[in-house]
Order: C-alpha cells, then sequence, then structure tokens
C-alpha cells in the first residue's frame, strides 16, 4: 500500500525531493505545504517557491499559509490521514498541533547535531570542512534537535563551492528521503548530542565583505557565498575567479604579487589569492589584469 504524504517545503532543494517523492511507486504526496509566493528581483516580480510550481504540474493540492497557526491549516492535514508529514527547507518552525497529526520527518543538509538552522551547507564550507552530509531526523518543537534517524556522508573536494556541493547534497537527501521512509518501522531513532550541537544563521549580505587579511577564510567565503551574496571589498568592489595559492605567507593586505595570464596574485596579512575578474561597483566584470593596468597598478602596489 503506498504511504501518504503531506510535503512541506519551499526552495529547489526541497522542490527535488518532492520530485523523488512524486516518482516512487510506493508514495503518494497529498497535500503540499509551502510559502505564500515572494516579490522578486529589483522589479518585485511576484513568485511562486519551486516546491509550488511542481506540485502544480502534477496537480497536487497546495496550501501557501504565512502561519501554520492560521485557520484549516491543521484541519487540512489531518483530513488527509498522512502516514508522513515530510518537511525539508520549509523555512517555519512546526507547531506542536501538527507535529502530532503523524510522525514528522526531516530533511536537514548536515551532520546533525552540526550546524542547526538557516544555512547549514555554507557554514561547512566556510570552516573548511573535509566532511559534511544530510540527516533525515524525527521533527519536534525545538529548531534540528529531534532524534536523528538516517545520515549519509559526504567528503568536500577542497575546491567545490556552494552550488556543486548543494546540488550532491540534495542528491544525497532525494535517496535519503526514501530510505526512510521506506525503512522507517525498522530504524531506531537516536538522541542527539547536545555537547556536538552547533547553530548557524541566515546569511546576510554584509557577511561577503573581505579585507585581505587571511587567504584561507577569504577563499572559504568565496566558496560558501558563490551566486549570493558573494565578496566584495568596503568601496563595493566585487572578486571572481578565485584560486587559494599560499596560505602561510606574510604581505600587507591587497598586496598586489604578480600576474599570470589574466589573473593577479594578490598577498594577505597571511597567505596568497590569485584573482581571476574583478567587478568595481556598478560596473562590468573585466579580468583582473586588465583591471590593474586601466589603473595603472603594478606588482608592489595595493589592488584595493
Amino acid at each position: 500500500m503506498k504511504k501518504k504524504i503531506v510535503y512541506m517545503g519551499t526552495p529547489v532543494y526541497a522542490r527535488e525531493i518532492l520530485a523523488s517523492l512524486i516518482e516512487a511507486d510506493d508514495m503518494d504526496v497529498k497535500l503540499v505545504v509551502t510559502q505564500p509566493d515572494r516579490p522578486v528581483g529589483r522589479k518585485k516580480v511576484l513568485t511562486p517557491p519551486p516546491v509550488k510550481v511542481l506540485a502544480q504540474a502534477h496537480g497536487i493540492p497546495i496550501l501557501q499559509p504565512e502561519r501554520l497557526s492560521d485557520e484549516g491549516v491543521e484541519e487540512a492535514i489531518k483530513a488527509v490521514e498522512p502516514d508522513f508529514i515530510v518537511v525539508a527547507a520549509f523555512g517555519q518552525l512546526l507547531p506542536k498541533s501538527i507535529l502530532d497529526i503523524a510522525p514528522c520527518i526531516n530533511l536537514h543538509a548536515s551532520l546533525l547535531p552540526q550546524y542547526r538552522g538557516a544555512s547549514p551547507v555554507q557554514q561547512s564550507l566556510l570552516n573548511g570542512d573535509e566532511e559534511t552530509g544530510v540527516t533525515s531526523m524525527l521533527m519536534e518543537e525545538g529548531l534540528d534537535t529531534g532524534d536523528i534517524l538516517e545520515t549519509k556522508r559526504f567528503r568536500i573536494p577542497k575546491e567545490m563551492r556552494l552550488g556543486e556541493l548543494m546540488a550532491q547534497l540534495t542528491e544525497d537527501a532525494c535517496e535519503v528521503t526514501l530510505t526512510t521512509l521506506r525503512n522507517f518501522d525498522q530504524i531506531t531513532p537516536l538522541k542527539q548530542d547536545e555537547k556536538r550541537a552547533t547553530l548557524c544563521k541566515k546569511i546576510k549580505k554584509s557577511d561577503g565583505e573581505i579585507d585581505f587579511s587571511d587567504a584561507e577564510t577569504i577563499y572559504n567565503k568565496y566558496r560558501a557565498f558563490e551566486g549570493w551574496p558573494g565578496i566584495f571589498s568596503s568601496d563595493g568592489t566585487k572578486y571572481d575567479g578565485l584560486a587559494l595559492s599560499d596560505t602561510e605567507g606574510a604581505y600587507r593586505p591587497g598586496e598586489i604579487l604578480g600576474f599570470d595570464g589574466d589573473t593577479v596574485e594578490v598577498g594577505c596579512q597571511k597567505g596568497v589569492l590569485k584573482i581571476g575578474t574583478i567587478q568595481p561597483s556598478s560596473k562590468k566584470a573585466v579580468p583582473a589584469k586588465a583591471y590593474c593596468v586601466g589603473r595603472g597598478k603594478k606588482v608592489g602596489d595595493t589592488i584595493l
């Protein structure tokens, strides 16, 4: 018999997990709950979340409450009589009234109890972790504090950035979702070790600012903040196409050490970065060497 699912999620990560449930012969997604449509971009175009678009394409009923406590939400979920409520990057905590309806299983993109909260994938890259993964957990009223059901680990290549890592973890989360649901009755939930718990916050634009103090820290920001907010100096100049040349040497912050093709090597208080492109505020990105030549900057000057 197919397992009846109520699914809660919002972004692309959640859309792909929903797709895996829709495609599974032994799962029946009865209801999707997602965030309301939001204004996106400079023109503030009202845009549906990716999960809604997929649910609509498959004719699945959709709810978009501002809060799960809104009138009618609990009743609509109960009416489905779900075997499971599956949650992935939904964006709201579930109240006890909904947690009590059926087992609520969350797919979190970290190895819990590490990186509870809103930005686990970015945090893993910021910290230069060698390993991350996906955890399925039983939800409770706390933020990512419930018992662990299943984990899948992944070793992070040194050059991997956010987009590629997110794609890998999304693929792993799809697999873990199905194995957890299918094996649920045989899984013994494992309490999280509170002594090892860490919390990560929502990323702000200001987090992308750099000051050429530590090359490895900057490189990890470059990996973690791919797409948004990117990395930039205090005057708004953006840097892209980075490689980490050295982690130990000591230089003046932003000192130009040399050119290699279209790239420029820049010293930090600790370490050296190779920069591929530079984009002054409100202008187009150009090769880093062309940026320096255009401003008369040479070896020994600072990039700032």
